[in-house]
């Protein structure tokens, strides 16, 4: 029988050893992450943030337009507002202007998505990968499904928004900087810019009432530089409610 001196002297060891392994984080298993996922941003990104006052590990807020094949990353300054920090070409997306409705029709989703750090993929095929949330419950309450939609590098698109693998390096870090300490933050995905113009130009598009709906959230934040309170109600997109 082990005495209490030598029992006390094992469990003491074996908290001390505990505490010095990492805690898993950002999608990873029990393997260390790879150097990619780890990667600092670069200088000339730090001094962006520097000028724009805004500290290294505020939150994010990821607007995606595809018609324009832009993302964008904004990020909250000392100020407590959201302002845009940059802005990044698309390398590809695939499907047509809409919403993903199924499985398998190689649609882009469009909405609204909450990013934990259990959507963060630092051993992605696709060099680094940060999954959507698809589907989210207003697709749930609408009977869309779908999995495995991303943002992700290697520039090649099935359903997804493909970056470059330098692209979305610099995002990954963006986001996995903001998580720290935070529990998600919010992408916006639309089919383009929600001006009057580019609504009035497809007023005949069958998605016509849901991007009106997405535009009620688009506005709020474009108006107050806050990231809008998202909810579902009656199958519909509900803000501040």
């Amino acid at each position: 029988m082990i005495g209490a001196t030598a029992l006390r002297a094992l469990v003491l060891t074996a908290a001390f050893f505990a505490a010095l392994s990492p805690a898993t984080c950002l999608g990873e298993n029990s393997n260390r992450l790879p150097a990619k996922a780890t990667k600092e941003l670069p200088p000339e990104l730090l001094s962006l943030l520097r000028q724009k006052k805004m500290p290294k590990y505020s939150p994010i807020l990821v607007r995606v337009f595809k018609q324009e094949a832009e993302l964008e990353v904004w990020k909250q300054d000392t100020t407590g507002l959201f302002k845009i920090l940059k802005v990044y070409p698309i390398c590809r997306w695939s499907g047509d202007l809409g919403p993903k409705l199924k499985e398998g029709d190689r649609q882009a989703p469009e909405g609204f998505y909450t990013i934990t750090p259990e959507l963060m993929n630092p051993n992605s095929d696709y060099h680094l990968a940060i999954n959507v949330g698809f589907p989210n419950s207003f697709d749930k309450a609408n009977n869309r499904d779908g999995s495995l939609l991303m943002i992700h590098g290697d520039c090649s698109s099935s359903g997804c928004y493909a970056m470059t693998d330098e692209q979305i390096s610099e995002i990954y870090s963006l986001a996995r900087d903001s998580l720290g300490g935070r529990p998600s933050f919010q992408l916006q995905a639309y089919p383009f810019r929600l001006t009057p113009a580019n609504l009035a130009q497809h007023r005949n598009s069958p998605n016509l009432s849901f991007w009106k709906m997405l535009k009620v959230g688009n506005d709020h934040f474009e108006t107050t530089h806050l990231e809008p309170k998202v909810d579902v109600c009656n199958r519909r997109y509900v803000f501040d409610a």
